[in-house]
């Protein structure tokens, strides 16, 4: 089965400006599925758009299916930055008669992009959607870091066994799918009123990483390990305080900042370990002089203004690009090694796989902050060293 059948055809009249592109739009710089599919080969392209208009279990957000042609009406009038873009625009994947065969439709489309080398960006539909675009790893057989933009944990209770899932329970199919093949979640900006106590114990229990909102509040370079660490990113419109983005019948009162959202998702853009990314839960039926429908554009802007600026410095190759840091805890039980890149001025923590554990690697490489190396060098184990140790076992 071809990719193209899941896919309807575009008309850009519906999104272009009356007068047309101008020639340094976005709108002239991509490939759009209007007669005939693209020709997608490795490399062809660097991004593709996708959207998908299934909305059927996105929990008290009935139309958040329609986002992507208001998406793109704003995202394809904004300027090239100062690097060539190479992006291709799929359409809209169809929705199924089953919200499975709309999971099953992404999953696919997913999976062969990554294989191809080029990262999917996800528009529309509820974030129960994350669980589809996780899936598409199955076929890739590999370890999984999740990272999901969020001011809840979607861990609600399902008494629905197959293959759906609602947007606040997604999460539950995620960690109780099998085989399991998820390394690590994080999430980032939950609020603690959202949030149930009993699910927090869980994050706790499986060392996963939950950050409130109130961590970023003061610096937002907080989130850009933490992003750095992700294969994948689930980014709920929701996140965003109602009075940047109110284009989500779920919208409140506090959250990220328009900015805020921005950064994170050029950090996510620069990270050269991020494959996929979906923006989930943006409903137009809201959108108040498109506001939300410009932000989101502005965000998958600086995505792609991230990506165009990746360092490519994951270390450690070659070695002379890094510089190898080395902290003796105080209790005498050993010795921490850090990785900084001389490019980016990144910093990277060497947690060792246990014994038997892994047989082609000694161990395992976690994005970190300066912070953590002081830490290390003060004699104390940094939090973040013990979680992924316990994750590995």
């Amino acid at each position: 089965m071809s990719l193209s059948d899941f896919f309807s055809p575009l008309s850009p009249d519906k999104f272009s400006p009356k007068a047309g592109f101008l020639t340094s739009q976005l709108g002239l710089k991509t490939t759009f599925f209007v007669d005939h599919f693209p020709e997608l080969e490795e490399n062809a392209y660097d991004i593709a758009i996708i959207g998908v208009q299934d909305d059927r279990a996105a929990v008290n957000n009935e139309g958040c299916a329609l986002a992507p042609d208001y998406f793109r009406e704003q995202f394809y009038t904004l300027h090239e930055g100062p690097y060539l873009t190479k992006i291709v625009d799929l359409g809209n994947i169809r929705a199924g008669s089953a919200i499975s065969d709309t999971y099953v439709a992404l999953k696919m489309a997913v999976t062969e992009l990554v294989k191809l080398n080029i990262v999917p960006v996800i528009i529309g539909g509820g974030q129960d959607l994350t669980y589809a675009q996780y899936l598409a790893y199955e076929d890739l057989e590999q370890k999984v870091d999740l990272v999901v933009v969020d001011n809840k944990f979607d861990l609600d209770e399902d008494d629905d066994e197959g293959l759906t899932a609602r947007s606040d329970t997604y999460l539950n199919k995620i960690l109780l799918h099998q085989p399991n093949y998820l390394f690590n979640f994080s999430n980032v900006g939950y609020q603690t009123y959202y949030v149930n106590q009993d699910s927090l114990k869980v994050m706790s229990k499986l060392y996963f990483d939950a950050h409130r909102l109130g961590e970023f509040a003061e610096d937002m370079s907080l989130a850009e390990p933490i992003i750095r660490n992700a294969n994948m990113i689930s980014f709920d419109i929701g996140a965003i305080r109602s009075s940047d983005a109110g284009a989500n019948a779920n919208a409140g009162p506090n959250g990220f900042y328009g900015e805020q959202a921005c950064r994170i998702t050029r950090y996510a853009g620069m990270s050269d370990k991020l494959s996929s990314i979906g923006f989930y839960e943006f409903n137009p039926a809201f959108d108040q002089n498109g506001q939300t429908a410009m932000l989101l554009a502005q965000m998958v802007w600086y995505f792609m203004d991230g990506y165009y600026n990746r360092k490519k410095d994951f270390p450690l190759s070659p070695k002379s690009q890094y510089l190898i840091y080395r902290a003796s805890l105080s209790d005498g039980t050993g010795e921490m090694l850090f990785v900084k890149s001389k490019k980016s001025d990144r910093w990277w923590m060497q947690v060792p796989y246990p014994t038997g554990i892994s047989k082609n690697e000694r161990f395992h490489l976690v994005p970190c902050r300066y912070e953590d190396y002081t830490t290390a060098v003060n004699g104390e184990m940094p939090d973040l060293w013990w979680r992924t140790f316990q994750k590995l076992l």
